[in-house]
């Protein structure tokens, strides 16, 4: 029986080598590494609070906008190191039996030939399935993914189920080497973070969550502290769902629910071409946490929940 160490060690080879194909051109940008971008550990948390840093304007914050449906601001964490982005990469263990479910909707920049001669980047199965079982999410969303799908980027940011965070405009790399995304400059980091929000909110998610997730988990300290005057908190993941490129449903629900504990974050994807058995997975994973006594939140919830 495969333990869960070595589980996480096959994932990211697995992910590492699918990725790579997206560098020689027939590959799709769903693909997300096992972490950080630092041997493919997960970036260090930073110690919590439920504000952003005060002083900011709203157009350098993202978190100066969006609000809960009760009117409080969104949560993040405060500033790392020398003004950093802080990385949140799980939520509290001890305040009962709750999970994230994540989903990376992933487009790079240059991918628009392949959409228009019907490769599906979207996946409305799995949102309708979402809805259908009243599960909340986070969506983490590229520009370029937002413009191309922008009546589901607005439904999608006009339902409170979910939240749409920032997954980049262009899906390149922040940090190379990168499971072979295509790099992105380091002084275009900042404007490429920006650049996406503005497209969510041109595409009509008008309050997109001051959340933002690297490409493929990849990062490090000089793009934490070149990201950081954006105000948003980047956000990691402690659960690898396994679905970039996989055939089998199974394996994704066993992966997952081999995986996830109080407080875990589950990094899925919304992208049909690339990821083509989450939907189904995600119709076995659902009723089986419940059945474990799990609830889910989005994210926005488990850094809420963090203590102060």
């Amino acid at each position: 029986m495969i333990t869960l160490l070595s589980a996480r060690r096959a994932a990211a080879r697995r992910f590492g080598a699918l990725c790579l194909l997206l560098a020689l051109g027939p590959a799709v940008a769903a693909c997300q590494g096992d972490g950080g971008g630092n041997g493919g550990k997960p970036g260090a948390g930073a110690s919590p609070a439920p504000s952003a840093s005060p002083g900011r304007s709203a157009a350098a914050s993202p978190s100066a906008a969006p609000a809960t449906p009760g009117g409080e601001a969104v949560p993040t964490l405060p500033p790392g190191p020398g003004g950093a982005m802080p990385v949140f990469e799980h939520g509290p263990r001890d305040v009962g039996k709750v999970v994230a479910l994540t989903f990376d909707a992933d487009m790079t920049s240059d991918q628009g030939a392949r959409a228009a001669s019907g490769e599906r980047f979207d996946n409305p199965e799995l949102i309708a399935t979402l809805r259908r079982l009243k599960v909340p999410a986070t969506i983490f969303m590229t520009g370029r993914w937002a413009e191309q799908y922008g009546a589901q980027a607005r439904s999608l940011g006009l339902d409170p189920l979910f939240e749409v965070a920032n997954h980049s405009y262009s899906h390149h790399a922040f940090t190379t080497p990168c499971h072979g995304l295509p790099a992105l400059a380091p002084e275009s980091a900042r404007a490429d973070v920006e650049r996406a929000f503005s497209a969510l909110r041109s595409s009509g998610v008008p309050e997109p969550v001051p959340y933002f997730r690297f490409p493929g988990g990849c990062h490090d300290d000089r793009t934490l502290r070149a990201l950081g005057p954006t105000g948003a908190t980047a956000v990691q993941w402690d659960v690898v769902g396994g679905d970039a490129f996989a055939t089998s449903a199974d394996r994704v629900t066993r992966q997952v629910l081999s995986q996830v504990r109080p407080g875990s974050v589950v990094v899925l994807h919304c992208t049909r071409s690339a990821a083509p058995v989450t939907e189904e997975a995600v119709r076995r994973i659902v009723p089986e946490l419940r059945a474990r006594g799990y609830r889910f939140a989005k994210v926005s919830e488990l850094i809420g929940a963090r203590p102060n």
